[in-house]
């Protein structure tokens, strides 16, 4: 048998009957993917780990708190045979093979009867590995090959031409705060996937450059539109694109809802009768602070954080910001959008009770190769602004967080 390579093929064991012999690591670690797969588990052992017999608790297996006997394996279609005591593992094997149960060995798989692969999922598709060569197995070489195909499909760096009509619509995918590294799985395969890219200056740009040649790439920023339509100019865009039967991706910075107006173009896809799917993304109001070493929340510090657009200033009558209410908090105070506004909310804060020397940071270009971080407080920030010369995208924390990270000073 040995000479062989193993014949691979997939097991349908919805409603029946496995048997799991042995409660420890091994069973713990298969058990997900055999109740995954509507198996009827048997579970025989003395004992097990807390997390297999919660899976008891729950109902999800039948656990008999005992040893192996002869006769456990009965109208069983699959085992897994995983105890401690290789004499009940040799008379459990041998059941099986009376039995013509596939078995799989945890102690010997040169005695099995069934392997194991390495197995991993992606949207719809499992891919398991094996090894053919039985004499040369290398779990660990399975498994890198099993992750690296996973995370190629992914991420969309593996790509299989779809050979059945997909169906087109809108994904609204959230790019990150700019590191392409930062995107979601999901939103970086649906990127790999789209027939029509249009794209927000702040998104990830370089994954961009990653689509195949006949996936058209738009520039939001250079749809033709006057000064107040532009939204409304990308919103025919992505109705228009899709109306044509084509998989679109409408690819931002940040997050689609944390002011990115992802909102309007859902509701006017909805409006259009055109599907759309919405991926979350790192919100750059967290994440570009993290990368600059500043938690928005700490320990004994800060225990809570307000995010707010700076895009207008406090004394603005189309602000819809309680400036007032947010100079008396003693959080973290994150603002977006708001390098050329930011001498105006400092004096907005310190008038109505915040501390001139509360200490700020300016994070540029956070996440990317040009990131760069400066420090000042209130009431130097807007000085600061100028001298420094600091230029949009860039998020600004206020509060005592800032000081909180090994190297700091305001």
């Amino acid at each position: 048998m040995a000479e062989h390579p193993a014949y691979p093929v997939g097991l349908r064991l919805s409603g029946r009957r496995v048997v799991v012999l042995g409660g420890g690591q091994v069973a713990q670690r298969r058990l997900p993917a055999l109740i995954a797969a509507g198996a009827d588990i048997v579970l025989v052992s003395p004992e097990a780990t807390p997390s297999v017999e919660a899976m008891a608790d729950t109902g999800e297996i039948t656990w008999l708190r005992r040893g192996y006997e002869d006769g456990d394996l009965a109208d069983a279609w699959y085992a897994l045979i995983a105890t401690s005591d290789p004499e009940a593992n040799t008379r459990a094997s041998a059941e099986a093979e009376r039995n013509r149960v596939w078995c799989v060995r945890s102690d010997d798989a040169d005695r099995a009867t069934a392997w194991t692969p390495a197995t991993g999922h992606s949207e719809g598709v499992t891919v398991a590995v094996l090894t053919t060569d039985a004499r040369g197995r290398d779990p660990r070489h399975t498994a890198a090959i099993r992750d690296a195909v996973v995370e190629g499909l992914r991420d969309g760096t593996l790509v299989a031409p779809h050979h059945r009509t997909r169906t087109s619509g809108v994904a609204l995918v959230g790019g990150g705060p700019g590191d392409p590294d930062l995107i979601t799985v999901r939103g970086r395969r649906l990127l790999a996937e789209a027939d029509v890219v249009i794209a927000d200056r702040l998104g990830p740009r370089d994954l961009l450059a990653e689509l195949p040649p006949h996936v058209e790439v738009i520039d939001a920023a250079k749809i033709p539109y006057g000064r107040y339509m532009a939204q409304e100019a990308i919103n025919d865009a992505l109705i228009e694109h899709a109306k044509q039967g084509k998989s679109v991706v409408r690819l931002k910075g940040g997050d689609p809802f944390v002011f990115g107006r992802g909102m309007e173009e859902v509701q006017a896809l909805a409006e259009a009768g055109i599907p759309c799917t919405v991926v979350p993304g790192i919100s750059s109001s967290i994440s570009v602070p993290g990368a600059a070493g500043i938690p928005v929340t700490h320990r004994g510090v800060a225990h809570e954080f307000t995010v707010v657009s700076g895009h207008v200033a406090p004394d603005d009558e189309r602000s819809l910001v309680d400036w007032p209410s947010l100079a008396r908090l003693t959080g973290t105070l994150v603002v977006l959008m708001g390098v050329d506004k930011i001498g105006k909310i400092a004096e907005t804060l310190v008038a109505h009770g915040r501390s001139p020397g509360t200490p700020v940071a300016l994070v540029q270009e956070g996440t990317t190769a040009a990131q760069r971080r400066v420090d000042a407080t209130l009431a130097t920030v807007a000085e600061t602004v100028r001298t420094e010369d600091v230029k949009p995208p860039a998020v600004i924390v206020i509060g005592e967080v800032v000081q909180v990270g090994p190297g700091t000073s305001a």
